[in-house]
């Protein structure tokens, strides 16, 4: 979980925000903000306690408490949009940053953490899915909560696997894949382009292989991995280069592969050059060359 700073995402608080959540419109008067606020919490049991009571006091959308904990922390996210003064001015675009934050420390957690460490990572981001969706429920022209986006995914993965709710069979991971993918290309039926839905927000070495995936079945491969000319490092990198070329022409294991790709970093480094750059420049004509062979 992020560190615990002044930011109210982090540790709850109704403090002031900075930014263009300081500059948004104060909630309209109304029962929410008039209520007095809640004492300090001094433990996780209180904690707890407290927040089951905001529930209690939140009707679910049926009128029914909460039956079990989804909803519990549904309703603790509705209860916190309502009463609280810095959660009730956040936008969309204000959790972005917070919700690419908490991605990172999922990876962190499921690469090199402990069970608790995932858990409450998958609690955290749990906690921007129901943000968002608590801040759309509240939109004035085309409101959406919780539920709908629950309902729309649980359609959308039956759908997906017509093997598990439907007659279809797959008894390989290859033959789910294409049911997967033909349900999904009937769902996208007014794409044009294999580049399109891909977003180009992702990290650029991931953005590469998806596209590589992509191109593949235009008959496009990446690039052949050049020689490099040997130009003159430092100590550390030396090191490096001497244990690649022991490797022969290339990477045969995922390891040798980070240690090649951490060699062309420090390569980079040594002349000047900008690797993350670089590397969207080659996206950038992989695209081109992607769009050349769809037009034909």
């Amino acid at each position: 979980m992020a560190s615990p700073t002044s930011d109210p995402q982090r540790d709850g608080a109704g403090a002031g925000v900075t930014g263009p959540a300081a500059t948004a419109p104060a909630p309209a008067a109304g029962p929410a903000a008039t209520r007095p606020p809640s004492t300090r919490l001094r433990s996780g049991d209180e904690t707890a306690d407290v927040a089951r009571s905001l529930v209690a006091q939140t009707p679910s959308r049926d009128g029914e408490a909460p039956a079990d904990p989804l909803r519990e922390a549904a309703e603790t996210m509705r209860a916190v949009r309502e009463r609280c003064v810095w959660s009730q001015r956040i936008t969309h675009d204000d959790l972005v940053p917070y919700l690419v934050e908490e991605s990172a420390e999922l990876v962190d957690a499921v690469e090199t953490g402990t069970r608790a460490d995932l858990r409450e990572e998958l609690g955290d981001l749990l906690w921007q899915v129901l943000f968002h969706a608590a801040i759309a429920a509240q939109d004035p022209d085309d409101p959406f909560d919780i539920d709908d986006v629950a309902s729309g995914l649980v359609e959308k993965m039956v759908r997906r696997h017509p093997h598990v709710f439907a007659d279809a069979v797959a008894t390989t991971p290859e033959e789910v894949l294409v049911h997967w993918n033909a349900a999904k290309a009937a769902e996208k039926r007014e794409r044009r382009s294999v580049l399109d839905g891909v977003s180009p927000h992702m990290p650029s070495l991931a953005l590469a292989q998806k596209l590589l995936g992509r191109a593949a079945p235009l008959g496009i491969a990446a690039p052949p991995a050049n020689q490099q000319r040997r130009i003159e490092t430092a100590p550390a990198d030396r090191r490096l280069d001497a244990r690649l070329q022991s490797r022969g022409q290339g990477p045969a294991t995922e390891e040798e592969l980070g240690d090649t790709l951490l060699g062309l970093v420090g390569r980079a480094r040594q002349q000047g050059w900008d690797a993350d750059r670089a590397l969207r420049g080659a996206i950038r004509r992989l695209e081109d060359e992607i769009r050349a062979a769809e037009r034909g």
